[in-house]
């Protein structure tokens, strides 16, 4: 839509209201990811908004999820935590390999939570401004069949969606096997666009050159040609910020 921003935050915010909610609590930033990543449309950005403060007041009650909530998915040790990347995103990696299926889709769709927040929560300058963006890394090194997992990824990308919009800079794929070729043509399917735009799929030398130019060799592990050290996620301290967690999305 041909609109100004400030007109479009102006038909959002009474949208919002229109619908019988606030945007009391969030700046302009915040607001604004919604409405780009519903082409600028007011009524659709106030419609995602508002579904968006359902889910956090349901799912997410405290504002965070503590790691107390979800123990069995920490002692894995699959998620990282890297520091910033050259852009000044946060870099999380994930290691598909110490991953299995869950018996407990509810505590898996908390972990998924917890360690989106976290990961955006440590890109925070003592405050939060609300268009931070985090850069994943998907490791399928040595990956099994007993680590495959469409319905997880499909979760984990259709959070970042429908929650977290605009919140994902770049995913990259590391190490893909052959046969973990067909579930990612299956979990694709789910995938929007914009989505599906900021990944890629990292298959060659000139690939993995580029990857380690686009993070920077001071937050990538040393195994994917950079200088840090692996930090599992629950090893991360964070300073507390100005504002709760409560407007992370």
């Amino acid at each position: 839509m041909d609109k100004s921003p400030e007109i479009a935050l102006t038909q959002m915010r009474k949208s919002v209201q229109e619908l019988g909610s606030s945007t009391e609590k969030h700046g302009d930033p915040t607001l604004m990811r919604f409405l780009i990543a519903r082409s600028m449309d007011p009524s659709k950005a106030a419609k995602m908004f508002v579904q968006w403060q359902k889910w956090r007041a349901q799912l997410v009650p405290l504002g965070f999820i503590p790691d107390s909530e979800v123990q069995d998915e920490l002692e894995s040790r699959k998620i990282y935590l890297q520091g910033l990347s050259k852009g000044g995103h946060p870099l999380m990696i994930v290691k598909a390999s110490n991953h299995f299926p869950s018996k407990d889709q509810l505590q898996f769709k908390k972990f998924v939570v917890h360690l989106l927040d976290k990961t955006i929560a440590s890109s925070f300058k003592g405050r939060e401004i609300g268009n931070e963006k985090l850069v994943g890394i998907l490791d399928l090194q040595q990956i099994t069949y007993k680590n495959i997992d469409a319905r997880a990824l499909i979760t984990g990308f259709q959070f970042l969606q429908a929650y977290y919009p605009e919140r994902l800079a770049k995913c990259f794929l590391l190490n893909m096997p052959w046969f973990f070729v067909s579930v990612w043509r299956l979990v694709s399917r789910f995938l929007e666009k914009a989505t599906l735009e900021k990944i890629v799929i990292v298959s060659n030398e000139e690939e993995k050159e580029e990857f380690i130019r686009e993070i920077g060799e001071e937050a990538l592990p040393e195994e994917y040609g950079g200088r840090a050290k692996l930090v599992v996620l629950q090893d991360v301290i964070l300073t507390p910020v100005d504002d709760s967690l409560n407007s992370t999305s």
